[in-house]
């Protein structure tokens, strides 16, 4: 791993949550993410399981996590199984995880090789009354290779038909949307190494330089301070301003034009979600400055409205009304359009076209219930934005905040974001 040890108390408390929401008499089985190939014999590298990493520590490809908390015999009720290390392995993969290793990793006493793993699931699962398998159900995946969850809920309905199966996403759902103070923790230092990131962008943008040049000054911060992307960046210059979901990556940074970076650091596999825009030039046009004012004051008010209790929605309706505000005062609406919208489509939308924000941890879109209240401890990003393809750019704005039963607190506080200090910083 390349981030440093976490303190294993993290899983150990994840553990005795989830056990405490299951049905009497159950037993839940997570599974490590398939190792995906490429092309010949080329492989991509392994992207740990979000949930079994939440629950375990552990980052290693083909591990299994059982838990029985009603086990007669107290040593079945935490069990790692793990690809056992030998001398080819060594050779070949290098370093696996020695039984030691993964106890101090996870806390779980009973670690197993994973060739146990049949006979003892065998035994087990003929004990218990109920088992609860995992999926991936977020709402908007799209599924289209079986995973090795998929693959062990129908071996085991073959092999165990009269069973009953209950699903484990929404009870992992319900525990991951509320970050604890050590998560809070982990997810503050992937947002320290993406500010480091941007304030070291601030001083290489200029005319001239490419959109891929940039990407590689965020890749050797991050890099250099134990993280990598969260995702794949989002260097996006003049009129790509405009592509909400644009990768190429390959453009020149012209005079004049505005240069959109979102980007985050993944620390420990917890993930920043950043979006900062920024003059090429190092001075923002007047008219650059009025919408780019204009997204940041959106931004703030969307903060502060995130407050315990409130819905997703309803918080989501009030940007919106906040951005109609906006783009009234800055010509792009008109008071006719505002009156005549339809609620469901609010007349913002023609430049502000995607959500407000989303929860943030372990997966960069993490999971959570979006018709639950916000509950103290949710992070969210806040991400408004305003796009003038007629125009040749767009501006958007993205912080990364926790709500609290004492407000919202914005985790980015710290990093530049107000137009005067970024050309400041830039004129340097």
């Amino acid at each position: 791993m390349r981030h440093k040890p976490i303190k294993n108390k993290l899983f150990v408390q994840n553990r005795q949550q989830l056990t405490e929401l299951m049905a009497p008499k159950s037993l839940a089985v997570l599974n490590a993410n398939d190792v995906l190939p490429t092309n010949a014999d080329g492989s991509l590298p392994m992207h740990p399981n979000a949930d079994l990493f939440y629950l375990s520590g552990i980052e290693q490809e083909e591990s299994i996590l059982l838990l029985f908390p009603d086990a007669a015999d107290n040593k079945h009720r935490e069990i790692l199984f793990l690809r056992q290390p030998n001398q080819h392995m060594q050779i070949w993969e290098g370093y696996k995880h020695t039984k030691e290793n993964a106890r101090k990793i996870s806390g779980v006493k009973n670690i197993q090789w994973l060739s146990e793993f049949p006979v003892m699931f065998r035994s087990l699962i003929c004990e218990a009354e109920s088992a609860y398998l995992n999926s991936n159900e977020y709402k908007r995946a799209k599924v289209e290779v079986e995973s090795r969850d998929a693959r062990f809920i129908r071996q085991c309905r073959k092999d165990f038909p009269l069973h009953t199966y209950r699903r484990l996403a929404p009870l992992l759902h319900q525990l991951r949307v509320v970050k604890t103070d050590l998560e809070i923790e982990l997810l503050n230092e992937a947002i320290d190494i993406t500010a480091k990131g941007f304030r070291r962008t601030l001083s290489f943008v200029k005319p001239g330089v490419s959109e891929y040049e940039v990407e590689a000054e965020w890749a050797r911060e991050f890099i250099r301070r134990r993280g990598k992307f969260a995702y794949t960046p989002i260097v996006a210059a003049g009129e790509n301003n405009c592509v909400l979901h644009y990768l190429q990556n390959d453009q020149v940074c012209k005079k004049g034009q505005l240069l959109l970076m979102d980007v985050g650091a993944s620390y420990a596999n917890y993930n920043a979600d950043m979006t900062r825009t920024i003059p090429v030039s190092g001075k923002f046009s007047r008219r650059q400055k009025q919408v780019y004012n204009a997204v940041l004051r959106v931004l703030r008010a969307s903060i502060d409205g995130a407050t315990v209790g409130k819905l997703h929605r309803d918080w989501t309706k009030e940007s919106q009304a906040h951005m109609n505000e906006e783009l009234l005062k800055i010509g792009l609406l008109k008071p006719s359009q505002v009156k005549k919208q339809d609620p469901d489509n609010p007349a913002c939308r023609k430049y502000f076209m995607h959500g407000l924000g989303h929860p943030l941890g372990l997966d960069v879109h993490d999971v959570g219930d979006a018709n639950a209240p916000f509950a103290p401890g949710t992070v969210l990003t806040v991400e408004p934005g305003i796009y003038l393809p007629a125009e040749g750019f767009g501006v958007r704005l993205e912080d990364d905040i926790v709500v609290t039963k004492d407000g919202p607190i914005n985790l980015m506080a710290k990093i530049p974001i107000e137009a005067d200090e970024i050309e400041s910083i830039m004129g340097q």
